[in-house]
């Protein structure tokens, strides 16, 4: 199989990248990033063929598979520059299903819970593959707004698709303004966690290694046209998680600092994954402590990976007013 990874600098499309080599040596995996602030080029092995290209104009012939992870992704700047995530995620997306419906190669689509707005916290319901669209933030909107362009594709020109929708996902690799590495990188460096004010807000957590799996069944066996949700069931609260964090590092928790909410702050996401897992026998593989630990010790392991990246970080999430 011949696949184009795009946004394969960033922290999913990277660790697909490298999943994919160990896991199917035979393949041809070519990857492509625009590398905006948040792609990293050392985020791609050497010896993985590099395309620095945007989305846009990506020339797709020759491949059977493209696997789309290119998005900009950062709720808080969506809140600073709205335009910049419907032009790559939605426009940018078109443009690419339009290149894929042109040389007839298959489209794999990566999503986001978000898509489907918030949950109550005593809400004891989870978003299904049915779920309708509410997107809350202009981050979510552009995501919707790529997915719809997706299933619209596959229904009026027959391209054929894949959507999987995940949760959050955490492990190396993730850029430093994300909340796990956010809140490593500043205990590591003595500084405060900042927590949103409604600190009861929960997430759920899935281990990139995991989603990588999942996007590999539903290439290999999925039915083209559908969607699948890809969550651990672990729910964790942003305060709890900064104090997991604290504690494995031996730092006390009176480094978490409150500080106002983000305008459209979601309060909770949780993904009903019981097609993925019945239909194509997924599960998840790494549990949530094991997980969070090897990556808080890949974290203080590799800070001359994340430190010259500080300066690049789009917001302060400790200045909303």
């Amino acid at each position: 199989m011949r696949l184009l990874v795009t946004g394969a600098a960033g922290f999913i499309g990277s660790n697909f990248v490298r999943y994919w080599r160990r896991r199917h040596p035979g393949d041809t995996v070519v990857a492509l990033d625009a590398l905006t602030y948040a792609g990293i080029r050392a985020n791609v092995p050497d010896d993985v063929p590099f395309v620095h290209a945007d989305i846009a104009g990506a020339d797709v012939a020759g491949f059977d598979v493209v696997v789309n992870f290119a998005a900009e992704s950062h709720n808080s700047r969506a809140v600073q520059d709205p335009g910049a995530f419907f032009a790559t995620n939605v426009l940018g997306t078109q443009r690419l299903l339009e290149a894929c419906r042109d040389a007839g190669v298959r489209f794999h689509h990566v999503s986001t819970c978000e898509v489907y707005g918030d949950l109550a916290l005593d809400d004891p319901g989870a978003f299904t593959e049915e779920s309708p669209y509410r997107p809350r933030t202009p981050y979510n909107a552009s995501k919707a707004g790529a997915d719809h362009a997706v299933r619209a594709y596959h229904e009026t020109f027959g391209l054929p698709v894949t959507i999987t929708v995940c949760a959050n996902n955490y492990g190396p690799r993730q850029f430093p303004e994300k909340v796990i590495p956010l809140f490593v990188s500043r205990a590591l460096r003595g500084l405060p966690l900042p927590v949103y004010r409604s600190s009861a807000n929960r997430r759920e957590w899935l281990h990139v290694d995991d989603h990588c799996a999942a996007i590999d069944l539903v290439l290999r066996s999925g039915r083209v046209g559908s969607t699948y949700h890809v969550g651990s069931g672990v729910e964790v609260s942003v305060a709890d998680l900064a104090g997991l964090i604290l504690d494995h590092l031996g730092l006390p928790r009176t480094m978490i600092e409150t500080v106002p909410d983000r305008p459209g702050h979601d309060r909770r996401y949780l993904l009903d994954s019981s097609l993925i897992r019945s239909e194509l026998g997924w599960s998840p593989g790494v549990g949530f402590e094991a997980g969070l630990a090897s990556t808080i010790t890949w974290y203080a392991e590799n800070r001359d990976w994340w430190e010259p990246l500080l300066a690049r970080a789009a917001v302060d999430e400790a200045a909303w007013a």
